[in-house]
Order: C-alpha cells, then structure tokens, then sequence
C-alpha cells in the first residue's frame, strides 16, 4: 500500500487520500475480535464496545461504516460505539470487520513510526479515560458521547502516523529539537496544514456525526462538555511523559473550576503520585 512520502498541496488532497485507503487497525484488536467471534452468540454488544474503544483506529473504522450505510429514514446521527453495534447487530458487525488490515503490517518498514503511532494512541486512550471520569462527575447526559468525542480528538494525527510516517517522524523531530514548537506548527510545517485542519474536512466528507465534530471544536470552548474533552486531551498530552510537566498546575486548575471539586480531591481521583502531588496541593509552596 501507497504510503504519503512528500507533502501533499490541499487538505482536499489530504483528505481524499486517506479515504481512499483502508483503515487499518492495531493488531491486538484485530486478535480481540478473533476471540470474541468464537464466541459470538454470547457476545454483547458492549463487550464488542470495549474493544473498539481501545483502539481509535477502529472506532473511525465503525462510525465511518454506519455513516456509508446510513438509512434515509434514520433522521439521527448514532454518536456512540455501544449503539452503533447494537443499530448493526453482533453477527452482522463480525461480518463487516473481518480480516482487518493492521497498523502493525502496515509500518513494518517504519518502526520508529510505529511506535510514535502507538504513543498517539495511548494518549488518545488516556484522554477518553479523563474524559469519562469527568463526565461522570459533572453528570453528563451521555457520557459515552464524550468517550467517544475524546478519543477520536487526535483522529487525524493518527491517520498522519499511520499513511505519512516520514513526515510525521519529521514534525516529531522539530518538536524534540524546539520543546516550544506547538505540534499545530510543527505539523503544518511538515504537511502543509494542521492535524485539526485536515480533521474538520475529514469529519464532514465522511459524513460523521455532526455532534463530533462539535465536540473538538475548540471555538465552543464555553460549553462544558467541549472544555471536558479539550481539558482531557490536554492533560493527556501533558502527561505523557510524568506528571512533572510545567503545564500541569493549569491543567489541575481549570480542571477544578470544569468539576467544581477542589484542587486536593481532584488530585486524588487523578492518582498523581505522590512525589508530584505535593507539588500542585494548595500552599505547597508555603
């Protein structure tokens, strides 16, 4: 499979690209999903749920099918994992995911893409843990629409890891040399354009949900459930390396002013450690 070498000269360019291709997913999905079909007259559909909500790719992979097959007498969009699968049904969704393309086979040839590509995954995991965590806090009407929201945040970013590993290494490396570099710029010096640019036509060509693309515009940053998955995302990426990063002490604030908790509870709910903890407690400086 073709993979982008060079920048391309639109996002249409872009966009046309990726959708044109196969998504792969990561081989431990693909092995989850083995197992479970043996299974499968026992099988839930939140069982299947929870599998494809470990993986970003392979939640792109479900809510981009249901949108192809949309019925013209469905007037809703179907926002979750768990109700996309129920809308399909277990045996006909084993039907539509078999012999999935992996991620893994894919980057053979490029294993330090790889694993920046399972880095962007593994962040993108950790803000849909936040993201739920929070949700529940603040009693949102649907918390599995945030889950959802907040994993596929960085969608486009891992489609850049996954069919343009060269230049993806590349915008990584400008950052590691310049640790001010915003992956935003770092990107669009790279590819020409943002992840986030690239991920607003994406949605709207495939047709998701209206209510995701919503979801990670930052420009709605005074609705709640907007900030509780932008704050999630953040503290993800923040957090990627430790707890030990400068940004942090805002991340913690604004996430107590989203939960309306205390500094020191949230902590706890966090499970920082320790060593960090006393860091970010109210008069630790004292």
């Amino acid at each position: 499979m073709g993979l982008i070498e060079a920048p391309l000269d639109s996002i249409d360019a872009y966009v046309a690209f990726f959708s044109s291709r196969p998504l792969p997913v990561l081989k431990h999905t693909v092995r989850e999903l083995e197992e479970l079909r043996a299974d499968e007259e026992s099988v839930s559909a939140r069982r299947l749920a929870s599998v494809v909500l470990s993986d970003p790719l392979m939640a792109m992979r479900v809510i981009t099918f249901l949108e192809e097959r949309r019925r013209s007498s469905q007037n809703h969009d179907i926002t979750t994992i768990d109700r996309a699968i129920m809308m399909m049904g277990v045996s006909p969704f084993f039907k539509a995911f078999s012999d999935l393309p992996t991620v893994e086979a894919q980057l053979a040839d490029h294993p330090k893409a790889l694993l920046g590509l399972l880095k962007v995954i593994n962040r993108a995991r950790r803000a849909a843990h936040f993201a739920r965590d929070w949700a529940i806090v603040r009693h949102d009407l649907d918390v599995e629409e945030i889950t959802l929201g907040a994993l596929l945040r960085e969608a486009t970013e891992i489609l850049c890891w996954s069919f343009a590993p060269a230049l993806a290494l590349r915008a990584q490396s400008a950052q590691l040399a310049d640790r001010q570099l915003r992956s935003s710029m770092a990107q669009a010096d790279q590819f020409g354009f943002s992840a986030l640019d690239i991920q607003r036509s994406l949605i709207r060509t495939w047709h998701m949900p209206e209510l995701l693309l919503n979801l990670i515009d930052e420009s709605q940053a005074d609705s709640p459930r907007v900030r509780n998955i932008v704050l999630a995302g953040q503290l993800a990426r923040h957090t990627a390396r430790g707890w030990d990063n400068a940004a942090v002490p805002d991340d913690l604030k604004a996430i107590s002013n989203l939960l309306h908790i205390g500094i020191e509870p949230l902590i706890k709910r966090l499970g920082i450690p320790a060593e960090y903890a006393i860091r970010y407690l109210p008069n630790a400086s004292d």
